[in-house]
């Protein structure tokens, strides 16, 4: 099954409303994470859809993986066409990817890989998780505040109104005592870090781990090997990891 909607538009309020939650510069170029956004109806379309092979409610993003071709400028418009591939068995249900791709006149400028994983109470194969001991994390380059109103500002701005996000009752009804952030924020906010170093054309893939609680610290790291950059996010105070990230 694959979804596509033409002639997308970004309306420059939104854009300038998203710069701000996710705290990049208040610029025409849009942001790599913009565009899950641009694109998300079309994605919630598919996961909602019958055919979707695993149940939407209670499903994990578990990963996500961003290709610029070429920046995106606020003046275009952007054709989205979205698809599920990939089913496989995990140990703690099934995953799959939601591949998400924008074009414009024609020619691919970007595209999203999401994996998502959908709980199940038995499953079989795949692999396991290493368990083995948790290394120390990376020095800080900064650490951020993220407070409650992460979770309803970033719901506004990218459509995500996952109540796991806005509300302590919401959050406890899938086992978190209060609300956690986005993902997709999580990612945005470490990318906006990196905002001025990225080149034209990258990829970024990030590995969503511990979810942030709100209210929080976090603390970012980032480290440049040869063009390339890692990034983690972690808990400020017991070194939790939140997410691990490279730019390539």
């Amino acid at each position: 099954m694959e979804l596509a909607v033409a002639g997308v538009p970004v309306g420059p309020a939104h854009l300038a409303d998203y710069d701000r939650v996710c705290g990049f510069r208040l610029a025409d170029r849009l942001p790599a994470t913009y565009l899950h956004v641009l694109g998300f109806p079309l994605s919630l379309r598919l996961m909602t859809a019958p055919e979707f092979p695993i149940p939407l409610t209670g499903v994990v993003h578990v990963a996500n993986r961003i290709t610029v071709h070429r920046p995106v400028e606020a003046g275009e418009t952007v054709d989205f066409r979205t698809y599920a591939e990939n089913l496989r068995p995990h140990e703690r249900g099934r995953q799959l990817d939601v591949v998400l791709v924008g074009s414009v006149d024609g020619t691919e400028v970007w595209r999203g890989v999401s994996t998502y994983l959908g709980k199940e109470r038995t499953a079989g194969g795949g692999p396991r998780p290493d368990r083995g001991d948790r290394p120390t994390p990376p020095a800080a380059s900064a650490h951020w505040r993220v407070t409650p109103r992460v979770g309803t500002d970033y719901a506004r701005v990218s459509g995500d109104h996952n109540p796991i996000h806005t509300s302590r009752l919401g959050a406890r009804l899938f086992g978190f005592p209060r609300p956690i952030a986005h993902g997709m924020w999580s990612k945005a906010r470490c990318l906006a870090a990196l905002e001025s170093r990225l080149p034209e054309a990258y990829t970024v893939e990030v590995a969503f781990k511990l979810p942030v609680p709100l209210p929080s610290t976090v603390a970012f790291s980032a480290s440049a090997s040869g063009g390339s950059w890692d990034f983690a996010l972690h808990d400020a105070r017991q070194g939790r990891p939140h997410l691990v990230g490279t730019v390539r």
